[in-house]
C-alpha cells in the first residue's frame, strides 16, 4: 500500500487516499494489460492506440457493424467517441454499447462537440440511454448532453467545469449514468459514493495536440476494466494518471510538437511515487441524492 502527504488543491479538503488509490490501480492496469475497444473519431484513433499502449493496456478499433457488438462482449472495456459520426460507425457504437450493457462490459461515453450539431447529439442522447458507466466530456458537452445548455463551440468548452456540477450530480444519482468526468484546468469527477472530487494537474498543452483529451476516455476505460463495479474509482484514477503524466511531460516540452511525443514516454515510465508526488486531488462530500431523482447504488447497469 502506498502512503503520501495531504496534497492541498484548489478547494475543499485534501485528500491523500485517492492519490494512494490511482498508485495502486496504475499498477493493476499495468499487470492485467486491459483490452480495451475504441469506437473513437478517426482524427483520433492512432493517438488513442498509442495512449492506450502507453499506459500499458490494448487498444482495438472495431467499429464497424456485426464485428463490434460481439468483441464489446470479449473487450475488458468499451469507449464509444461521438468525434466523427459516419453512418456505419454510429450504428457500431449503438450496437457495442448495447452489449457491452448486456453482458456487463464497462464503458465509457465520450460525447464530442453535442449540442449544436444534430446528428452527434441524437447519437449521443441514444447512447445516454444505455446508462454508460462513465460520462466523460468538457463542461459545454457535458451541459448539452445532460439538457442544460446549447454545447460549446465545437469541441471547445465554452463553460468551466463548476457549472456541469449540478447536472453531473443529477445524472450520477439518477441512475443515468454510473459517474461524470468533466474535463478542464481543475477537473471535476462525481459518482455516487465517491462525491465530488477535484484534480488540478495537467498541461494547456493537452489542448495543443490532437487527442489530448479523447485519448482520457480511452484511459478511464482502461481503469474502468481493473475496477468495473467502482465507475467514481476509474474516472478519478484515469484522470489522475492521464494529467499527471501531462504535467510531467510538459516541464521538458518546447511546445506541442516535443510534447506529444513526450507525454507518451511519461505515461509508459509513470510511477506509483509519481502519482503519489504530483498529484493534487481534493474532494468535497456530495449530497447522497438531488431532489426529484432516485437514490443510486455505485453499480450502474441494466
Amino acid at each position: 500500500m502506498h502512503t503520501a502527504a495531504p496534497v492541498p488543491g484548489p478547494a475543499g479538503s485534501p485528500s491523500p487516499d485517492w492519490a494512494d488509490r490511482t498508485a495502486t490501480l496504475l499498477e493493476e492496469v499495468r499487470a492485467r494489460s486491459p483490452l480495451v475497444q475504441c469506437i473513437t473519431n478517426t482524427v483520433v484513433q492512432n493517438v488513442t492506440a498509442n495512449v492506450l499502449l502507453a499506459l500499458g493496456a490494448s487498444a482495438a478499433m472495431i467499429d464497424v457493424t456485426t464485428e463490434a457488438g460481439p468483441f464489446a462482449r470479449v473487450a475488458d472495456a468499451l469507449l464509444v467517441n461521438t468525434g466523427t459520426p459516419h453512418p456505419e460507425p454510429r450504428a457500431a457504437s449503438v450496437e457495442a454499447a448495447s452489449a457491452a450493457v448486456d453482458v456487463g462490459t464497462p464503458w465509457v461515453l465520450d460525447p464530442v462537440a453535442v449540442g449544436a450539431l444534430p446528428v452527434r447529439t441524437a447519437l449521443a442522447r441514444e447512447l445516454l440511454a444505455l446508462r454508460p458507466t462513465v460520462l466523460r466530456g468538457n463542461a459545454s458537452e457535458i451541459l448539452a448532453l445532460l439538457g442544460d445548455a446549447d454545447g460549446g463551440r465545437g469541441v471547445d468548452s465554452t463553460a468551466g467545469t463548476d457549472e456541469a456540477r449540478a447536472a453531473a450530480l443529477r445524472a450520477s444519482d439518477g441512475r443515468l449514468v454510473g459517474a461524470v468526468a468533466v474535463s478542464g484546468p481543475v477537473d471535476l469527477l462525481v459518482a455516487p459514493g465517491t462525491g465530488v472530487v477535484r484534480v488540478a494537474n495537467g498541461s494547456p498543452l493537452l489542448t495543443r495536440i490532437t487527442g489530448g483529451g479523447c485519448a482520457l476516455g480511452a484511459v478511464v476505460a482502461a481503469f474502468a476494466a481493473v475496477v468495473p463495479d467502482d465507475p467514481g474509482a476509474a474516472a478519478v484514477a484515469g484522470t489522475v494518471v492521464h494529467t499527471v503524466a501531462a504535467e510531467l511531460a510538459a516541464r521538458d516540452a518546447g511546445g506541442p510538437g516535443t510534447f506529444q511525443p513526450l507525454f507518451l514516454d511519461r505515461l509508459a515510465t509513470l510511477t506509483p511515487e509519481d502519482v503519489l508526488r504530483v498529484a493534487r486531488i481534493t474532494t468535497e462530500s456530495a449530497p447522497p441524492t438531488i431532489p426529484g431523482s432516485a437514490a443510486a447504488p455505485t453499480v450502474v447497469r441494466p
